[in-house]
């Protein structure tokens, strides 16, 4: 019964003590066994559309931390790679693209973006199989705002200023993007959960460069239609939704967007995450350096949102996704002291 994985009774809204626990990024380079797996693949991409490979490394760390759940292993420009895009990967730089313009997105067709992006969902599929009964599977998408910046610039910026600009100075063909994301995402996440996703998390990593009247245009009514277009195929979805520094504006996102949760970063004071944890259940948010740290900072960091948050429903989680420099030890403590609260 989906009702025994703790990750989906959490977000039902009950208070589970100890917290169910899962790590952003938790199949990464940051295990040893991933960068076995990811060489054998050839590159990124290989990996994300090899559902063998996938499956494996989505495996890798709930084998070794037997984590609460699951995220499927892939990444949020997969939907601008299905639109051909050229999106692509490099050492040390990141993701790459070719920057799209206003004709450039008046011509985008998205008719094949499902079968495009078909060998994810058996990549589902097998996980679904392959986990143990109580542990949840997570889908997710990266929220239209979020991916279109990569689009727009080709490339990750401190501060997003290629796609804020683009917005301003071409709002009826950045309002374009943002809708036809906004459907695609909203399509990507249904075929995974009919794949078998129990829930989906939708990424939103550059929410926090937005002022107010722009996060409500770019981040707020794009995630809302996402929300909504699952729910009239799937009423029963639950959604957690990750706006990456969105600070105070957080204090209506559940309402405005519709979604089950909540994920933190770590810059939300605890004691405004209790007040968003009265709303309903909140995911994180550990600081990634303290797990980088290890020993006491560690241990502080974690005794003091378990302290703050233990009482309502908490999903444990980081503030944003486990670095490459994390040593797997200092994982195995982070769940052993969860789990021992």
């Amino acid at each position: 019964m989906v009702e025994d994985r703790k990750v989906m009774r959490v977000l039902s809204g009950e208070t589970v003590f100890p917290p169910p626990v899962w790590l952003m990024r938790q199949a990464g380079r940051y295990l040893p066994e991933y960068r076995r797996t990811r060489k054998e693949a050839g590159s990124f991409l290989e990996l994300c559309y090899s559902p063998e490979l996938a499956t494996e490394v989505t495996l890798q760390p709930i084998r070794r931390y037997g984590f609460d759940a699951a995220i499927l292993f892939s990444d949020i420009l997969v939907i601008p790679d299905a639109l051909d895009r050229d999106v692509r990967f490099e050492e040390g730089r990141g993701p790459l693209m070719t920057p799209i313009d206003a004709a450039g997105i008046a011509g985008l067709d998205g008719s094949r973006m499902l079968s495009h992006l078909a060998p994810v969902m058996e990549t589902v599929s097998r996980l679904r199989q392959a986990l143990p009964h109580e542990t949840t599977l997570l889908g997710f998408c990266g929220a239209p705002w979020t991916v279109a910046t990569y689009m727009i610039a080709g490339h990750g910026t401190p501060d997003q200023a290629p796609a804020r600009l683009f917005a301003y100075r071409e709002p009826e063909a950045f309002d374009a993007l943002l809708d036809l994301l906004s459907d695609l995402s909203a399509d990507y996440l249904c075929a995974q959960i009919e794949a078998g996703a129990d829930a989906v998390q939708i990424f939103d990593s550059w929410a926090g460069v937005l002022g107010e009247t722009e996060f409500e245009r770019f981040c707020v009514k794009p995630v809302r239609k996402i929300i909504g277009k699952v729910r009239q195929r799937h009423p029963q979805a639950r959604i957690i939704a990750f706006a990456k520094g969105a600070g105070n504006l957080l204090s209506t996102y559940r309402q405005k967007t519709g979604a089950d949760a909540i994920g933190l970063d770590w810059a939300v004071p605890l004691s405004f995450a209790k007040n968003l944890q009265e709303q309903g259940p909140v995911q994180g948010n550990l600081d990634p350096m303290r797990v980088v740290a290890g020993g006491r900072a560690l241990d502080e960091g974690v005794d003091a949102i378990l302290a703050e948050l233990g009482n309502g429903p908490l999903i444990f989680n980081l503030g944003h996704g486990i670095t490459p420099q994390a040593d797997p030890e200092h994982v195995t403590r982070l769940v052993e002291r969860v789990r021992s609260a």
